[in-house]
């Protein structure tokens, strides 16, 4: 690998990819939040083509993406001439979901002769072999709510719905949405008690096909916290790829709410 950018959206991960590759270039985006601080050299979406620019100059081969990032609201009038070339692909691929749009970033980034890390590939510890990380081996009921889990997730994979489902005794309480996963783990708490069985499963996988190398889904000790509000009993990851942000801190609050956590070769 040559030298590497990290593209940096919000939350924790681009912190950890610059901690790992101390000698990584950060790149942060106007309008977007993130946590690297200054040492984060601030582009606009609009003038992709400087950004282009200033990648080579500081001799990067390489770019990963990290980090939630929303779809900014666009200037048309402060387009560089590389954006206004790229802008009907761009806005063409926004109408198809995030995995259209993704590929086709991807793809542009790739044009201008770089190559598109996964955060897994700059840092393998990010992910988890099959395993149990906390808690107890799942019971069988536990076990055949994961098993329907992964097969929601499975037939919603050509919608671009997400990469999360609730399965409790059977039932599916909820779906991931645009909305992520803290938002469906709260709908999840908030549903009434006589709709409830208990000890359910959380489930977190990519989509059938979905490239890893950009929004592999992740998890945190957030993550954790909000299934134990849930009241549900385990989450189980898809081993090798979904990201596990903050391990050991992750692993440790599970242990401490009792909350199972597995990965599993999904």
């Amino acid at each position: 690998m040559g030298r590497l950018a990290i593209l940096a959206g919000s939350g924790g991960l681009p912190l950890r990819l610059a901690e790992a590759v101390p000698e990584a270039i950060c790149i942060s985006f106007a309008g977007v939040p993130h946590d690297l601080g200054v040492k984060a050299q601030e582009h606009a979406f609009e003038k992709l083509g400087a950004l282009f620019q200033a990648l080579k100059a500081q001799d990067v081969t390489d770019v990963v993406m990290a980090g939630g990032m929303s779809r900014p609201p666009l200037d048309p009038a402060a387009f560089d001439s590389v954006m206004q070339e790229l802008a009907p692909r761009l806005l063409v691929a926004m109408q198809s979901g995030d995995d259209g749009l993704l590929r086709i970033v991807i793809d542009i980034f790739e044009e201008q002769g770089f190559a598109v890390k996964g955060a897994h590939e700059v840092d393998p510890s990010l992910t988890a072999a099959a395993g149990i990380m906390a808690g107890a081996e799942l019971v069988s009921r536990a076990q055949a709510d994961a098993a329907r889990g992964v097969k929601i997730l499975a037939a919603l994979s050509p919608l671009d719905v997400g990469q999360g489902t609730v399965v409790e005794h059977g039932q599916c309480l909820a779906v991931e949405t645009l909305q992520g996963t803290d938002a469906m783990l709260g709908f999840v708490a908030a549903t009434p008690e006589h709709l409830r069985k208990g000890a359910g499963v959380f489930v977190k996988a990519p989509k059938i096909g979905q490239d890893l190398r950009v929004d592999m889904p992740a998890i945190g000790p957030e993550t954790i916290r909000a299934t134990h509000r849930a009241g549900l009993g385990a989450v189980v990851i898809a081993a090798n790829r979904v990201l596990v942000i903050d391990r050991q801190a992750t692993v440790e609050l599970a242990e401490s709410l009792g909350v199972t956590l597995v990965a599993m070769d999904l």
